[in-house]
């Protein structure tokens, strides 16, 4: 048992931050976005709608719909055919 005043060992604060989409052959337009945001934007340029993205990612089609929202403002885009765009 740890004693009350123990908090034990400080967090390492790159564990807790969001991994980025780097990969070697990703478009540059994804860079910015988090690992879970460019899989999504993939997705919609490959044509899905938030139903079947929740469906595949086991998420609720509101949770894909915050990501593509957050996706849409960091890459000052609008639309689902401005990502397709970008992506491709």
């Amino acid at each position: 048992m740890r004693a009350a005043g123990d908090a034990g060992p400080a967090p390492d604060p790159e564990a807790a931050a969001p991994r980025t989409a780097s990969g070697p052959g990703e478009p540059p337009a994804l860079t910015g976005l988090t690992a879970q945001q460019a899989h999504i934007a993939r997705l919609v340029a490959e044509g899905a709608t938030n139903r079947e993205i929740a469906a595949r990612l086991l998420l609720s089609p509101r949770t894909i719909d915050h990501h593509l929202r957050n996706v849409f403002t960091r890459l000052g885009i609008r639309s689902r055919v401005e990502l397709a765009r970008m992506i491709r």
